[in-house]
């Protein structure tokens, strides 16, 4: 497949979020925001056939549904998914989610509840809801739009919403099998936490964004990857079908200023 010449970072964001789910056969897939959602939708149409994906209301698709105002667009059923049914894939580890928290550390801990002291924050948002319970029952990758110390911070996490490998937060003897953090995708470059003792490690840097400017931008010690390479842009057949999911541009609201994706020197 050729690389297209003229994509923007959104898009390109998008194409390496889609590998999230490269490998994962048969699981739900739960994009949390545009960029995840568009992502799921990428690798359910060319990289991961076997995903599950929902309509949003009490149905499985096999055609994702485009994002924004639908027109004469229907929604084609292939299965009845009640929220009772999306709760047996959650607890039975059957859903890897996309999830895009305000905070993370070097643990792979996530915060969406509040900003600040957890009595007194500075800034209330969403709770913890079921970051918890989703973080111990199934595969969590990330997307953080604006890639910075404030998002990666230097100190754990000021709410911990999804569990991660900080021993201090575990019980005495407590067997932590069950996290599993896939990748994390932000503005500059895709990382996971797979180093040694779950390291944050550098797997790919953004075209024309260097190692150091993205240690830079992150609050904890980073490593980089044995292959670590330039993140792949997306293909003309991938920029197809994201414009095809995403009529309406919503992808160019995400990240800030909609910039190129190739960065000018």
């Amino acid at each position: 497949m050729t690389i297209a010449h003229d994509f923007s970072l959104a898009e390109l964001v998008i194409v390496a979020a889609a590998e999230a789910w490269r490998g994962d056969g048969e699981v739900l897939a739960t994009g949390i925001g545009p960029i995840p959602r568009l992502a799921a939708g990428l690798a359910k149409l060319t990289l991961a056939p076997g995903l599950v994906l929902t309509d949003g209301e009490a149905y499985t698709v096999e055609e994702p549904v485009p994002l924004g105002p639908r027109g004469d667009y229907k929604a084609k059923p292939s299965g009845w998914m009640p929220y009772g049914r999306v709760f047996d894939s959650v607890w039975s580890g059957r859903r890897h989610a996309m999830v895009t928290p305000v905070q993370v550390d070097r643990f792979g801990q996530a915060n969406i509840s509040a900003l600040g002291d957890f009595r007194k924050p500075k800034v209330q948002m969403l709770g913890v809801r079921g970051f918890p319970g989703n973080s111990v029952c199934h595969k969590n990758s990330m997307f953080l739009p604006s890639h910075s110390k404030r998002t990666f911070t230097e100190a754990e996490v000021d709410i911990v919403a999804s569990v991660g490998h900080n021993p201090e937060r575990w019980p005495l003897n407590a067997k932590r099998d069950p996290v599993d953090l896939g990748i994390v995708v932000t503005n500059l470059c895709v990382f996971d936490f797979n180093g040694p003792d779950h390291a944050a490690r550098v797997l790919s840097l953004h075209p024309g964004v260097s190692f150091d400017e993205v240690q830079a931008a992150t609050g904890f010690p980073l490593l980089q990857a044995g292959s670590i390479r330039v993140t792949a842009g997306p293909t003309e057949e991938q920029l197809a079908i994201i414009r095809q999911l995403d009529p309406h541009n919503i992808r160019a609201t995400v990240l800030k200023g909609n910039p190129p994706g190739l960065k000018a020197a």
